[in-house]
C-alpha cells in the first residue's frame, strides 16, 4: 500500500516597486503542473505597475493584499499569517522555481515516506535578470541539513527552505537584513525530520546587496550565530570565513 501525500504548498511573494520582476515570478507560480498550491502576495502599496501586473493574474492568486508595511520581513511575517498550506515557502519578485514541475517533482521525493518531514530543501541556481543561468549557488546544501549546520553559513538558501507551516514562528523583526537565517535555525531546531529532494528548486535572481547592507547583514548574521551556537563557536567559524574567502579569491 503506497501512501501517496499530496501536500498543500503556501508561495508567498513579498513585493514593493517590482513591476520589472514580478511577472516572470506569478507565471512561475500559476505554471506549477501541481494543483494543491495557495499563492499569497504581500504588496507593500507599490507606487509603479506592479499592482496593476498581479490583477492580470488575480484569478490565480488565493490572496492579493497590497498595503504600507514595516519592511521585508513584517510583510512576510503578514503572508504567514495568511498562509493555509502544509508548507510555506517564499518566493521573492524575480525568483522563480526552477521548472514548472518542480512543485511536482518534489512531492514525487516522498513517495516512500508515510509522513510529511518537518522541512524540505535543495538547491539554487543563480541567475541574470533574462533568466539565463549564471552558476549555482556557492554554497551547497547539506546531504543531512541540521539546526547545527548554519554554523557554516546558511547553506540552503532561503526560498529553497519549505518549511511545515505549523513550525514557521514569526521573522524577528529586530532584525533588518538577516531575520530569514535566524528564522531557518529556529525552525530545524525544532524539527526531526529535515528531507533532502536533491533537487535544484529555485532559480534566484542574482542582484546582491549593497556593500553597506552586506556590511551591516554580516555584522546580523554574527549575532545570530552567537546567539544560536554560542560566542567561542561563532568566532571560531568566523575565522574560517576569513580564510575561505581568502583563499576563494
Amino acid at each position: 500500500m503506497h501512501n501517496h501525500l499530496t501536500p498543500k504548498f503556501s508561495v508567498i511573494t513579498v513585493c514593493y516597486n517590482a513591476q520589472a520582476t514580478i511577472e516572470d515570478t506569478i507565471q512561475s507560480v500559476i505554471a506549477q503542473t501541481y494543483h494543491h498550491v495557495e499563492y499569497i502576495i504581500v504588496d507593500g502599496a507599490s507606487k509603479d505597475r506592479t499592482l496593476s501586473i498581479i490583477n492580470r493574474y488575480r484569478d490565480r492568486i488565493a490572496t492579493v493584499v497590497s498595503e504600507p508595511d514595516k519592511g521585508l520581513y513584517d510583510a512576510m511575517n503578514k503572508g504567514l499569517r495568511l498562509a493555509t498550506g502544509d508548507y510555506v515557502c517564499f518566493l521573492n519578485a524575480g525568483d522563480s522555481f526552477h521548472e514548472d514541475d518542480t512543485l511536482q517533482q518534489m512531492v514525487h521525493t516522498l513517495r516512500e515516506l508515510t509522513e510529511l518531514p518537518d522541512v524540505l530543501y535543495g538547491e539554487t541556481a543563480l541567475v541574470d535578470a533574462e533568466g539565463h543561468f549564471v552558476r549555482m549557488r556557492r554554497l551547497q546544501a547539506p546531504e543531512h541539513l541540521t539546526w547545527r549546520s548554519f554554523r557554516h553559513g546558511m547553506l540552503v538558501c532561503h526560498q529553497a527552505f519549505f518549511a511545515k507551516r505549523t513550525l514557521a514562528e514569526p521573522y524577528d523583526l529586530s532584525y533588518r537584513f538577516s531575520a530569514d537565517f535566524d528564522w531557518c535555525i529556529r525552525i530545524m531546531k525544532k524539527s526531526k525530520v529535515l528531507h533532502n529532494t536533491h533537487l535544484t528548486l529555485i532559480d534566484y535572481l542574482e542582484e546582491g546587496m549593497t556593500t553597506r547592507n552586506h556590511k551591516a547583514s554580516l555584522h546580523e548574521r554574527f549575532r545570530i550565530m552567537a546567539k544560536h551556537y554560542g560566542w567561542l563557536s561563532t568566532v571560531a567559524h568566523h575565522a574560517w570565513f576569513v580564510v575561505r574567502a581568502v583563499v576563494k579569491k
